[in-house]
């Protein structure tokens, strides 16, 4: 079945202008088919089409489920934009696609970009929610610096990844020594330059546990994968 967003569906009825579009013209759905509509709520409706128009398609729901994500904790990456706006997009559709519940953007000593627009991240957001068939649309902040997320309270584990030698070695941990599956996580990665040896210090005076993600030196896009690769995969074996 076909899954459409619309974030106010319960109170218009009615598809935004781009998905009746899409519905109507693209997939030539007509009155009497049955959609499914997701809010980005954790809520699934499904619908049947009572008016094909392409630009205001207007339905009724059938039945609503309650749809929560289904890992069952929550999931924060922090992670300085790539200088290259490619790999990011790429990152944030993957993470969707896996399953995550928020994204910083971190602006940091050695970041390479320090502006971020983030429409087009919103919209890869939502394609990656549907396509995944999830219900729940995680929450994208706008370009934080680093400094404001360290002192934000979390109540979870909290991880800094790094990899430059120059930085303190000797203490890292494993990501996978370092989370309890199924407890709220939140993992730090750095720009393409990494974190500078203040940040790594005050995220361990902020509590932060300082992990690695192997031997190999990796992309900062990779490194954000394959954290929450590693998160939902020690969750699973838990399970």
């Amino acid at each position: 079945m076909h899954r459409f967003y619309c974030p106010d569906i319960a109170d218009t009825l009615t598809l935004g202008e781009e998905d009746s579009k899409h519905c109507v013209k693209v997939l030539r759905m007509g009155e009497g088919d049955t959609i499914e509509v997701v809010a980005g709520n954790g809520i699934l409706y499904t619908c049947r089409i009572t008016m094909a128009h392409p630009k205001r398609c207007a339905i009724e729901v059938l039945e609503k489920q309650h749809q929560p994500p289904h890992w069952g904790c929550q999931i924060v990456l922090g992670i300085a934009p790539t200088k290259n706006l490619d790999r990011i997009e790429w990152l944030v559709e993957k993470c969707v696609e896996m399953g995550i519940d928020r994204i910083i953007p971190l602006r940091c000593h050695n970041s390479e970009r320090t502006v971020l627009k983030t429409e087009r991240l919103k919209k890869i957001m939502v394609s990656a929610m549907k396509q995944s068939l999830k219900a729940t649309l995680p929450r994208l902040d706008e370009l934080t610096p680093i400094e404001k997320v360290l002192a934000e309270p979390f109540d979870g584990t909290r991880c800094i990844a790094y990899c430059d030698e120059m930085l303190p070695r000797e203490e890292r941990q494993t990501l996978a020594d370092a989370y309890v599956p199924g407890k709220d996580v939140m993992v730090l990665i750095g720009p393409e330059g990494d974190f500078s040896p203040e940040e790594v210090q005050a995220a361990r005076g902020a509590g932060f546990v300082p992990v690695t993600l192997g031997e190999s030196r990796l992309r900062t896009e990779t490194a954000g994968m394959m954290s929450i690769a590693f998160i939902h995969a020690l969750k699973t074996k838990r399970e």
